[in-house]
């Protein structure tokens, strides 16, 4: 006869949880207000409802209609995934005595329940108010002041993916911030690429897990690589180059809603299926730049596939040649991070899937669209 700790994680898993509507954990309840996940035909699999908009209906076919059911209220929530796609926080900027540019940002770790699906609300803990918290991107070589104040009720960091002094590392002894306390973090802006930054307070997993993780992204200077100057420029916001693309900031995160160390919840950028009833619109003849970094807690590896189409991949963005070439697929491990390159120049107009190569995933939140149209007059 089996232990009741094996019976019970084999009868009540992940996937019976979401469906079933069980309450979870530390406030969070699972399809609150009713069911925000219809059933199909098959155990365990979401389908639109019959009442959902044509427009919803349309998107989520192209899927099985596996898709949530209903929409998450951006306003209450305070950030709007669309949104989270393109907003860059790139602080103020000064300059030091010496000529040196100082970029300054100013973060916040507040406590605060937000929907990560419809009628699933979950206790985190953020940056700014928003998971993933924000974007932040500076250029190599500049000097970076992170104002760093702690509103939370729990000890809090900031950990960068980076080159710094070991005081300024965000662990326990260097950087660590009780809450209503404050913590200044300073260094020089390098290596350039896509990388990352967390709360590295223990329990380490819970802090990320909460929703403490956002994007770190340092532009290369053009003038420190004068070989590839054109790419360089091309990285570079706020450069004409730069304007011919359409860049995209994605975080693939999870969300354990019942606390088991299991995740039951899956997304890109925080609120699940949010880019299947939203597709992102995409310029045919413009060049597109996906910012990709996975902070999936719980599961080993993530993924990223690119339906009818094939990309160029920047291994953690330190290289302006690629690493990978003509890929429609790579993994990455929890806090691996990339840039991918690639056009649909030559393409018919249209809806074009992107999700990770495991299903489950896919079928719990992290799937989307890109909607590739006609240049806009």
């Amino acid at each position: 006869m089996p232990k009741v700790g094996t019976w019970f994680r084999e009868k009540i898993n992940r996937r019976g949880l979401l469906w079933g509507g069980i309450s979870a954990a530390g406030g969070s309840v699972i399809c609150a207000s009713g069911a925000s996940l219809a059933q199909s035909g098959h155990s365990g699999h979401a389908a639109v409802s019959v009442a959902a908009p044509a427009s919803i209906r349309d998107h989520g076919a192209a899927h099985g209609a596996m898709i949530t059911v209903g929409e998450v209220d951006d306003a209450r929530n305070g950030f709007d995934p669309a949104k989270l796609l393109t907003d860059w926080e790139t602080g103020s900027v000064s300059t030091l005595p010496d000529g040196e540019i100082l970029r300054t940002f100013e973060v916040e770790a507040v406590d605060k329940e937000i929907e990560i699906a419809p009628g699933i609300m979950f206790p985190a803990w953020t940056y700014n108010g928003r998971v993933p918290g924000p974007s932040l991107r500076a250029t190599e070589g500049e000097r970076l002041r992170i104002v760093f104040r702690n509103s939370g009720s729990h000890p809090h960091s900031m950990h960068f993916h980076g080159i710094h002094a070991a005081r300024m590392d965000g662990v326990p002894g260097a950087g660590l911030v009780d809450p209503g306390e404050e913590f200044v973090y300073e260094f020089n802006a390098r290596p350039f690429g896509c990388h990352l930054y967390h709360c590295h307070a223990l329990p380490l997993k819970r802090h990320i897990h909460k929703g403490m993780y956002g994007l770190f992204v340092i532009d290369p200077d053009p003038a420190r690589h004068p070989e590839l100057a054109d790419v360089t420029r091309s990285r570079l916001l706020g450069t004409p180059e730069n304007a011919e693309w359409q860049e995209f900031a994605m975080v693939m995160n999870g969300f354990d809603t019942n606390f088991d160390d299991e995740n039951e919840v899956y997304a890109v950028n925080t609120v699940a299926h949010a880019y299947m009833k939203r597709p992102i619109r995409i310029v045919r003849d413009r060049p597109v730049r996906v910012y990709l970094a996975n902070i999936v807690e719980f599961d080993p590896i993530n993924s990223f596939h690119l339906h009818a189409n094939f990309f160029d991949y920047f291994e953690q963005g330190t290289t302006l040649t690629p690493t990978l070439r003509t890929v429609d697929l790579i993994t990455q491990v929890q806090a691996q991070r990339g840039i991918l390159e690639f056009t649909y120049r030559d393409h018919e107009t249209g809806l074009y899937m992107f999700h990770p190569h495991q299903s489950e995933f896919t079928e719990l939140g992290w799937a989307g669209m890109f909607d590739v149209v006609e240049a806009v007059a």
